[in-house]
């Protein structure tokens, strides 16, 4: 991949232009001869500004690929994965439990469990806490970060599914899935706090920009729902056509960009000023997650069909697929780690599809017990 930089600073009375296929070569124009003291010092400030551009730059420039696969084995379904940047940990919903891994080897560190149909793990490290979300019990689960016990269940809308924590508020909000609200909740005191009526019928993942708004996706209606993390009232609602059935969303703030990514193969982005549509972008099916990296402005969505859409945010308003990676069939939702900016999936094997049935004329590939995998993709 090309790039090129230009920097032209009017005080240094020089043009410094980086032209590279490897982010290697550099060319430096000089069109006054100024002080070599003056210079050197220039010269030493310029070089820091390039180094930073080509730590950057290069992450971008490479292709994510997979770094290391690692089998879990047991049975059950599986849905979100979340990092702790700072403690290391990889927690992975699995059916009845967590499992909970080192972010950096895969090694097995402990479970959290019994948990009835856990789909999301929410991490709170200024209280030394996390939740799941249970859907099957309509509950969350409060446990201790460090020892991985339970300290309490708190009951939720109907199917708790995604869910965040708002550092504004100080508030974890569960989006119930099946149900038509966000319940939030004080991790530090343990108690639920009040209740958003969202409406729709299917509410999926949400985002906050951390300033007193959250974003959320309404995936029968189309919509991304903005409310008010303190007053727990509904501000507006935005409609996402072509968009249908978003699942996952993502947050640049600096661009106020918003990346609603859609059941029919694209991602929606959205002006957050005035819920504009700024332009649409092609991903792979199945999509349930998206990352962004503020460090390289990458997009990253998780496609159920097997693949990770990468996407460059070349400014506010330009969108490029830079990169179709393979994963494996299953691998809807991602977790991303700041740290290394790497991400991480989540799936099984699948056996072969039943033939249709009048009782069950959609039927779905059975799961091979024993193969459930993270894998986790990256560039070096």
């Amino acid at each position: 991949m090309a790039l090129c930089f230009v920097i032209k600073i009017d005080f240094w009375f020089a043009e410094y232009k980086l032209s590279t296929e490897s982010v290697t070569s550099l060319e430096i124009s000089i069109p006054q001869v100024l002080n070599p003291i003056t210079m050197t010092t220039r010269l030493c400030f310029f070089a820091f500004i390039v180094i930073s551009l080509v730590s950057s730059e290069r992450l971008v420039a490479q292709e994510y690929h997979l770094i290391k696969k690692t089998v879990i084995g047991g049975e059950g379904g599986w849905d979100y994965l979340t990092v702790d940047e700072k403690a290391r940990k990889l927690y992975v919903s699995h059916s009845t439990k967590v499992e909970v891994l080192s972010a950096d080897t895969h090694e097995k560190l402990g479970t959290i469990s019994p948990l009835e149909g856990v789909h999301g793990i929410i991490l709170i490290p200024d209280a030394g806490r996390g939740l799941t979300t249970n859907g099957r019990a309509n509950t969350v689960t409060l446990f201790d970060l460090k020892t991985l016990e339970k300290i309490a269940d708190l009951p939720t809308g109907k199917n708790p599914d995604a869910g965040l924590y708002d550092h504004f508020s100080k508030r974890v909000f569960v989006f119930n899935h099946s149900g038509t609200s966000a319940t939030a909740i004080d991790p530090f005191e343990g108690k639920v706090v009040g209740e958003v009526e969202l409406g729709g019928a299917a509410i999926e993942a949400g985002v906050s920009d951390g300033k007193r708004t959250i974003y959320v996706n309404s995936e029968d209606t189309n919509e991304v729902i903005v409310f008010d993390p303190k007053t727990l009232k509904v501000k507006t609602r935005w409609s996402i056509a072509p968009g249908e059935e978003p699942t996952g969303i993502a947050l640049d703030t600096k661009t106020k960009r918003l990346f609603s990514v859609c059941h029919n193969g694209m991602m929606i982005v959205v002006n957050t000023d005035n819920g504009k549509i700024v332009t649409t972008v092609p991903i792979g099916k199945g999509v349930d997650g998206v990352i962004f990296d503020p460090t390289t402005q990458l997009i990253i969505s998780s496609n159920g069909e097997g693949s990770l859409s990468v996407i460059k945010e070349v400014s506010a308003d330009e969108y490029k697929v830079i990169q179709t990676v393979t994963t494996e069939r299953g691998a809807r939702t991602i977790a991303f780690d700041p740290k290394t900016h790497h991400v991480f999936v989540s799936t099984a094997q699948y056996g072969d599809t039943p033939a249709a049935t009048t009782e069950n004329p959609n039927p779905r590939p059975p799961v091979v017990p024993g193969t459930f995998m993270v894998l986790e993709y990256g560039v070096k």
